[in-house]
């Protein structure tokens, strides 16, 4: 089966095939891809089994990185939580994956990697179990997401009481300013929130551009949100609507005013915002399997947890996303310490070999 390459972000057919698609996210978008090339130069494109001329059928898109530090790869996608391979038809499927693991053969890349969705979540005709002979698991992360379909009120009720329910109470009393939009002062306020919090987990921030370009590239779907007291950001997130899925993407706080939960009230207005929007799902994002705190965070907004897979071939010796770790424990208490004019480049250094 023959398998052609095209440019997604010049090629009218892809997001003609994203509005029919069921299975397409933000993740899949050009407003997606082209931030990725904005920001840290990374080359879009996609792999079909459908021939110049004819309307697309299928497609996965991919990013090849080129890093001295971290070597050349074919990633689907960079920075994105999952990318489902947009395919009604396994042998399409196939020959598609034959000609990425073929491609980084020839170039001797350092492997290939696709994210998809697990299974269960998808319409039957897209919802099948990779079995591709060359591709192996790699990455295991955990996924969370809420049905939004219920009444409100039945949503309300599946949270956890004393932790979700009865904070989403208390601060329906408390004189706490909500802002949303994709201005730039709200994308500052977000930006320094999230130095703020990356600091505290050891480890740089993503560059304020990747930010910039993600509101100015996704302007229908981006949407900076923002809790303040007296005048001061308490909590932030970024969110992304698309194709009736609410995705939470980034969130930071400062823990001067954790007894407030921020995050809390930010996540409680996001749904109701998404039921009104026809939203029937809030995607709340991968966790890594040991970040416990997050992952009993997640856990009690009353979501399906389930196991996302990354597949990659060959299987690499070592996870590319380290270099933002290397150090070591040395490393990290250093980045603890750093003014945020470095940690910042840092970050602007780092991230483009990390995707």
């Amino acid at each position: 089966m023959p398998v052609y390459r095209i440019d997604p972000l010049a090629d009218p057919r892809w997001p003609e095939l994203l509005a029919r698609h069921p299975a397409a996210s933000v993740f899949h978008t050009r407003g997606w891809m082209e931030s990725l090339r904005r920001t840290y130069g990374y080359e879009p494109f996609v792999l079909t089994t459908t021939p110049p001329g004819s309307e697309l059928e299928n497609g996965l898109p991919f990013c090849r990185i080129r890093s001295w530090l971290t070597g050349e790869r074919l990633v689907s996608l960079p920075f994105a939580d999952h990318c489902q391979p947009l395919f009604d038809d396994r042998f399409a499927l196939d020959a598609v994956l034959e000609e990425a693991c073929c491609e980084s053969n020839h170039r001797a890349a350092r492997y290939v990697e696709i994210r998809p969705l697990p299974t269960g979540l998808l319409p039957q005709s897209q919802d099948f179990e990779l079995q591709h002979s060359q591709l192996r698991p790699g990455s295991d992360y955990l996924l969370h997401r809420l049905d939004l379909r219920p009444g409100l009120k039945q949503i309300l009720q599946s949270f956890d009481h004393s932790s979700i329910q009865r904070p989403i109470r208390r601060g329906e009393r408390l004189e706490l300013h909500y802002e949303e939009g994709t201005s730039t002062a709200l994308l500052h306020q977000f930006y320094r929130l999230q130095v703020l919090t990356r600091r505290r987990h050891r480890l740089p921030p993503q560059p304020l551009q990747w930010f910039r370009n993600l509101v100015e590239l996704l302007p229908r779907e981006a949407k900076i949100r923002v809790l303040s007291v007296d005048g001061a950001p308490a909590a932030s997130i970024l969110t992304l609507l698309s194709n009736r899925t609410m995705l939470y993407k980034y969130g930071c706080s400062d823990p001067k005013f954790n007894r407030l939960q921020g995050t809390t009230h930010l996540f409680w207005r996001t749904i109701q915002e998404a039921k009104e929007q026809g939203a029937q799902v809030f995607d709340l994002g991968r966790s890594d399997p040991d970040n416990d705190g997050l992952i009993r965070f997640k856990s009690k907004w009353g979501t399906e947890e389930r196991r996302l897979t990354y597949w990659r071939f060959p299987q690499p010796t070592s996870q590319p996303g380290s270099v933002l770790g290397k150090g070591g424990k040395a490393g990290r208490q250093l980045m603890a310490r750093l003014p945020d004019a470095i940690l910042i480049l840092l970050g602007k250094a780092l991230y483009k070999h990390a995707g």
